[in-house]
């Protein structure tokens, strides 16, 4: 991941997806960018969540700390906390906003609404909180396998986790649909082979995104996200505030 953080177009892709869904947000917690505190939540190597560095302080918070480490190294001025999702090392109220990507879906993660219930408890009141999941339930494949997938989601599922947690809906979501065809028909491919091995992996290969076909499929897509909400997407988001 800290390899190809900046290099795979899945990332770019997602962090311009991201950053579109929480302009609206950000733009109204918009201020002294020095008193906000912005949390990112299974962060990993820190590429997530780094350009929020941009409306105030980041924290990168991951269970391993190989990943905040990696994240030291990648991003110097982000902050770094070792620590679960379902038990955060941080106090009520921290946050201005949290990101929680590809994090509920993990095999560690007991109880998905707990962890959302820990996101909002460190909410400011008027704070948001994004989830952003692997969506389509049904849709398993051999990257499932190697990044340790429990669980996929609807985007039901994660607007039902926040209201579940306290929180008001924004946005729910699919992402990256144009992948749909393509995941199915690789997890069909894989089926009879019962491949389960690292180079399975969707990160081991395709940086480029089929020579910019997905990154422009991608770009394509937050057009139409400024206008509608898909029904559903090879990723699941969800977007809600914390009540004042």
């Amino acid at each position: 991941m800290a390899e190809v953080e900046n290099a795979h177009w899945w990332y770019s892709a997602t962090r311009a997806h991201l950053r579109q869904l929480l302009d609206p947000f950000l733009d109204a917690s918009a201020g002294d960018s020095s008193s906000k505190s912005f949390f990112d939540i299974g962060g990993g190597t820190g590429a997530t969540g780094a350009w929020l560095e941009e409306f105030g302080t980041v924290y990168n918070v991951d269970v391993m700390p190989v990943a905040n480490q990696l994240s030291r190294d990648y991003h110097a001025t982000i902050e770094q906390i070792t620590g679960s999702v379902t038990a955060l090392p941080v106090k009520d109220e921290s946050a201005d906003g949290v990101l929680c990507v590809t994090v509920l879906y993990h095999r560690s993660v007991a109880d998905p609404v707990q962890a959302v219930r820990e996101l909002a408890r460190i909410t400011k009141p008027g704070g948001w909180v994004c989830l952003w999941e692997p969506g389509v339930r049904m849709l398993r494949r051999a990257h499932d396998d190697v990044t340790h997938t429990a669980r996929r989601f609807a985007r039901k599922d994660l607007a039902d986790a926040a209201r579940q947690s306290g929180l008001i809906v924004e946005r729910s979501t699919g992402a990256h649909l144009s992948l749909l065809p393509l995941a199915a028909t690789k997890a069909l491919i894989e089926l009879p082979m019962r491949k389960r091995s690292e180079n399975a992996s969707d990160l081991a290969k395709g940086q480029d995104g089929l020579r910019g076909t997905l990154p422009a499929l991608a770009t394509l897509e937050r057009k139409a996200l400024r206008r509608v909400s898909l029904p559903f997407g090879l990723s699941a988001v969800c977007v809600a505030t914390k009540p004042l």
